[in-house]
C-alpha cells in the first residue's frame, strides 16, 4: 500500500465519481481505477459500490476513509516538519471561515501569512459554522474561524471575542420611534418582538443560531420571512423596511448600518467567535504560524466594518 493509493481512494470518495476524481488528480481514469482495484485486492474488501452514474462508499470504505485521511495528514505533517527544520516553510493550509462581521479578517491574516511564507499553499472556504465545525472534526480543514455555542464535540475552540445580540431596524419603526440612534434606549425583551417580521441569515450561520437560541429561551415564536447568505443583503433589507433583524453588535457598526436604529436586547444570549482546531492531532507549522500571528496582534478587530 502506497500513499498514492490512499490519495486516489480519498479523491474518489470525495468526488463520488471516477472521471471527476481523475481530472482532479491529473491522471488517466484507467490508472485511477487500477489503483483503487489494487487497494481493494490488498484489503480484501470492496471500498465502493459502483453504478453507471456514481460511486458510493461501502461500510468498509467509510471505515477506511477515516484512517486514510489520518495517514495522509500524518505524512504531510512529517514532510512539513522536515521542511521547517531545513528553514523551508512549505505545505498546505486549509482554512474555513464564517462571516465574522468585523471581529476578525481572515483574508488579511492569510495574505500576511503568504507574504511571509510564500511556499505555503493556502486554501480557504467560506460557509456556516455548523458546516465548518464538521470539516475541522473530520480533518478536512486545519482550522476554522467560527461562531460557537459552548462546548463543541470533536474540536477545541480558542476564544476570540464575545458580543451581545442587538435589534436592528429602521429609525421610524414603532419600537424605537423617538430614539433615532437608540443610544440610550432601554433594552428590549424578546417577548416585545412577538409578531414582528424578521430577516435573518441561513440556519447554518452562527448569528442565526444565536438569534434562534435567544427566542427559544424566551419561549417566543418569531417569523423569519427572508433568509439571506450575507450580512450586506440583510442590512439592505432592513434599511428598506422589509423586516427587523437580530444581529451581533459589530454588525451595527458597519457603514451599511448607518441611519438604522440599534437597540440592546434584555437577554444574555451572546455571539461567540473563536478558532476551531482538531481536538486530536498536531497542528501543521503553517497552522501554528497563523495562530501565532493572531495572538501577537494588539487587537482582533479588523477592517470588515
Amino acid at each position: 500500500m502506497e500513499l498514492r493509493h490512499l490519495e486516489h481512494f480519498v479523491a474518489v470518495s470525495e468526488e463520488q465519481h471516477f472521471t471527476r476524481a481523475a481530472e482532479r488528480l491529473h491522471i488517466a481514469q484507467s490508472g485511477l481505477s487500477a489503483s483503487v482495484r489494487a487497494l481493494e485486492r490488498e484489503l480484501g474488501a470492496d471500498l465502493f459500490a459502483r453504478t453507471t452514474r456514481r460511486v458510493q462508499l461501502t461500510a468498509a470504505g467509510r471505515a477506511f476513509l477515516v484512517e486514510a485521511r489520518r495517514t495522509l495528514a500524518g505524512a504531510a505533517a512529517a514532510r512539513e516538519a522536515v521542511a521547517a527544520v531545513r528553514g523551508l516553510f512549505t505545505g498546505t493550509l486549509a482554512v474555513g471561515t464564517e462571516q465574522c462581521m468585523g471581529i476578525i479578517d481572515p483574508v488579511s491574516l492569510l495574505a500576511d501569512l503568504r507574504g511571509r511564507h510564500p511556499g505555503v499553499e493556502v486554501h480557504m472556504v467560506q460557509s456556516g459554522s455548523a458546516h465548518l465545525l464538521g470539516e475541522v472534526r473530520r480533518g478536512a480543514l486545519d482550522l476554522a474561524f467560527v461562531v460557537y455555542e459552548g462546548h463543541e464535540e470533536g474540536v477545541r475552540i480558542r476564544p476570540v471575542a464575545t458580543e451581545p445580540m442587538m435589534l436592528l431596524c429602521r429609525p421610524d419603526h414603532p419600537l424605537v420611534a423617538g430614539h433615532p440612534l437608540a443610544a440610550g434606549s432601554d433594552p428590549l425583551a424578546p417577548q416585545a418582538l412577538a409578531g414582528e417580521v424578521f430577516v435573518d441569515l441561513h440556519r447554518d450561520w452562527g448569528a442565526r443560531r444565536a438569534a434562534d437560541a435567544l427566542f427559544a429561551a424566551a419561549g417566543t415564536r418569531r417569523t423569519v420571512a427572508m433568509e439571506v447568505n450575507d450580512v450586506y443583503t440583510l442590512l439592505d433589507l432592513v434599511a428598506r423596511g422589509m423586516g427587523v433583524a437580530v444581529v451581533p453588535r459589530p454588525v451595527t457598526h458597519k457603514d451599511q448600518a448607518r441611519g438604522l436604529a440599534a437597540v440592546p436586547l434584555a437577554a444574555d444570549t451572546v455571539w461567540n467567535v473563536g478558532i476551531a482546531v482538531p481536538r486530536s492531532g498536531r497542528l501543521s507549522p503553517a497552522a501554528q504560524a497563523l495562530l501565532a500571528s493572531i495572538e501577537h496582534q494588539p487587537s482582533i478587530e479588523h477592517s470588515q466594518r
